[in-house]
């Protein structure tokens, strides 16, 4: 995986995406995933690899203001046409492992399907962890291999899933661990496919050290 193959393959992806990962069973974990937030007029929000923009009905027309980022410049075209025209929300087209934002400039940031995806995971997650402000949130929907291990077939389809823009063998606890200085987890729990996809919460603290 990599970027210039990711902007191939969800260019193909972008017509059909919402058929296949925004309906049904997705469609419902999504709703789980942003419901609870205590979302709040004036908020700073953050989408990293918004994609299609799914999770954008979910938290819009809240007096927020919401950044959408991808890399895919296809999958943006689609997500604007979810939302309306007045609404605070800037689009841009941008890497999720380089975040063309200041240190703590969000006070939540919705990383759905994106940790999955990018080349660097880590790279990714260590940006989604600065742009956050202190006391903020970092909400993630994904999928990672269950303590670190595959099981046989999940192994054997591992190469097949990458060529496809996905990866279904990274260890969240391995993308946790430079950050749990900085941030917690306040809740972490299984929605799809026996917990290989998980709704994970995490709150960074004020002044740089957890509580």
């Amino acid at each position: 995986m990599n970027n210039r193959w990711n902007r191939i393959i969800y260019k193909l992806w972008a017509p059909v995406y919402d058929r296949v990962f925004n309906s049904g069973a997705f469609a419902q974990a999504r709703v789980k995933v942003l419901s609870g937030l205590d979302l709040r007029p004036d908020q700073r929000v953050l989408l990293v690899g918004a994609g299609t923009g799914a999770d954008l009905p979910l938290i819009s027309g809240r007096s927020l203001s919401i950044t959408a980022i991808d890399l895919s410049p296809e999958m943006l075209a689609e997500a604007r046409s979810k939302v309306m025209e007045d609404e605070r929300i800037t689009f841009l087209e941008m890497d999720a492992q380089n975040l063309d934002f200041e240190d703590e400039s969000f006070d939540v940031v919705i990383a759905n399907l994106i940790l999955s995806v990018v080349p660097d995971s880590g790279l990714c997650m260590q940006e989604i962890v600065r742009v956050t402000a202190g006391g903020g949130k970092i909400v993630i929907f994904d999928k990672f291999a269950a303590n670190g291990r595959l099981s046989p077939i999940m192994k054997a389809l591992r190469p097949l899933t990458s060529v496809l823009g996905t990866d279904i063998g990274r260890d969240f606890n391995l993308l946790f661990l430079p950050h749990q200085e900085r941030v917690h987890i306040t809740e972490d729990r299984p929605l799809l496919m026996h917990g290989m996809y998980r709704k994970i919460v995490l709150r960074k603290a004020k002044g740089g050290l957890t509580p």
